[in-house]
């Protein structure tokens, strides 16, 4: 009985999940694709490289409470006031410093329009200390319905708010208004949904405790955000903001995809690991499951956005951006190999290892580093390539720790992504078979686009139904635990 609760759980929260991941995703890709076209490249560059600063400073905000929040067996209410307080002060001591840090930003890129956009976007860390603890109370009581109404919410506004701006001319300032609208809604729907409200239980004694635990996951945001946001400083320093802003468009679609496909069963994945920390073979299981559900997903788009980035590129953003074409299909490999290694590590955190987790990442983020340095010389592309190499030299190491933890065999694991690898190879095949026949007509660029799309997902689907019968059937029993009335439709058609 306990486990179908916590299965029906995560499987709901998967859900809940999915429409708050999806449904804000849509909303950005849309916004994305409307400013692209209103904006100049040098606008979307100017914020990329403002926001390498910003992200790193807001990695010293939460100092890993929230995650410390979900992972604990025991939380009592000094725990939550704590954090609250804790992040309050952070916040409002990170945006100040951010203020008066921000002429000497600006006079290191030699990029004197910085200094007024870091000053503006600093206002989010004020808008992210009221929010954490609150988010972090939602995803523990599996509440993802609450979190969903307010992604949505916040991501619609800011769209609002940043696609009006742009349309007034605004520039540059468009995309800091969509920021800042989109965190102040946040807010404000949150504390509305949730019923927690701090009071003034601050205690050394589980601050302590907080951030033993919370340490080393900051480390590990912060190696993560060096390894994410290093391309960009390097780009933006050597090359300039205009390539950068190139670059941006190529990876954010990465990014946007990667959140698509990855964290919607991430959010969920972290706290249900935590439950089973105590029990290896279920959360073996459970691994196993959702690595070879994301894959499902996860391959076909990746590789699809590789073999039709020439046509999305100009369809969507213009042709003004086709220099984003190739690093957009470069990258599209590390969106590959992320998916796959994207639960690792809350496998590794769940299991009480988060060290573990940051000494994988110090490695990754220091040949990352080197990696960028090397490759900036020649050009945005070699960058991107630079970031594939390193994944996958280093990608064995987090199988390793991963496999110690919960004894993952190796056979198992690989053969799970067979059906998803050679279905999304079928399918970029009957992709590129189709360009090979319409490359001398003059077919309209959405028709081809559409043909193209339509192919590729009823041959990943053909194949997929005809060589993992078995895995669709698993992946209706988790919606009929959402849907009680599949069940009986289930029985009647599927399982005959």
């Amino acid at each position: 009985m306990e486990q179908m609760s916590l299965r029906e759980k995560a499987a709901k929260g998967v859900v809940w999940s999915v429409i708050q991941k999806w449904g804000r995703a849509a909303i950005t890709i849309v916004t994305f694709v409307i400013l692209s076209r209103l904006l100049a490249p040098e606008a979307f560059g100017l914020v990329a490289l403002a926001s390498v600063f910003t992200v790193f400073v807001e990695l010293f905000l939460d100092q890993g409470f929230s995650a410390a929040i979900v992972q604990r067996g025991e939380l009592e209410r000094e725990h939550l006031d704590t954090a609250f307080w804790v992040n309050i002060l952070t916040g409002s001591l990170l945006t100040a410093g951010c203020i008066a840090a921000s002429g000497w930003v600006a006079t290191f890129f030699k990029e004197p329009r910085l200094a007024p956009v870091l000053n503006w976007l600093s206002i989010s860390f004020i808008l992210s200390a009221l929010s954490s603890t609150q988010v972090a109370i939602l995803q523990r009581k599996f509440a993802f319905k609450s979190l969903a109404a307010r992604s949505l919410a916040a991501t619609t506004v800011g769209a609002i708010v940043g696609i009006s701006m742009a349309f007034a001319g605004f520039g540059v300032w468009s995309l800091i208004g969509q920021d800042l609208a989109s965190g102040l809604v946040g807010v404000i729907v949150l504390w509305r949904a949730s019923d927690w409200r701090p009071g003034f239980n601050v205690s050394k004694k589980h601050y302590r405790e907080l951030f033993t635990f919370g340490v080393s996951v900051v480390g590990n945001h912060a190696l993560t955000v060096l390894i994410r946001r290093s391309d960009d400083l390097l780009i933006g320093y050597f090359l300039g903001p205009t390539l950068l802003g190139f670059y941006t468009v190529g990876y954010q679609l990465l990014l946007v995809i990667i959140r698509l496909v990855t964290e919607v069963t991430n959010s969920v994945a972290f706290p249900a690991f935590s439950r089973l920390q105590r029990e290896p073979e279920r959360m073996r299981r459970a691994f196993y499951n959702v690595t070879q559900y994301t894959s499902l997903l996860a391959f076909p788009v990746f590789m699809g956005m590789a073999a039709l980035a020439p046509e999305l590129v100009p369809a969507f953003f213009g042709e003004k951006w086709a220099p984003s074409i190739p690093v957009m299909q470069v990258l599209a490999l590390i969106g590959i190999l992320q998916s796959v290694l994207f639960f690792n590590g809350s496998v590794i955190r769940a299991s009480g290892k988060p060290s573990w987790e940051l000494g994988i990442m110090f490695l990754n983020a220091v040949c990352s580093v080197i990696g960028f340095l090397l490759a900036v010389r020649w050009g945005i592309v070699a960058v991107a390539a630079s970031f594939v190499i390193v994944g996958y030299s280093l990608a064995p190491i987090s199988y390793i720790a991963v496999r110690r933890l919960i004894q993952v065999d190796f056979r198992t694991y690989l053969w799970q992504f067979a059906s998803p690898l050679s279905a999304s190879l079928m399918m970029v095949a009957v992709i590129v078979g189709l360009k090979y026949f319409f490359r001398d007509q003059s077919l309209n660029l959405y028709l081809e686009l559409s043909i193209y799309l339509l192919a590729g997902v009823l041959t990943y689907g053909l194949v997929i139904g005809l060589t993992a019968r078995s895995l669709y059937r698993q992946v209706l029993e988790l919606v009929s635990l959402v849907l009680p009335r599949w069940k009986l439709w289930k029985k009647e058609n599927i399982l005959k």
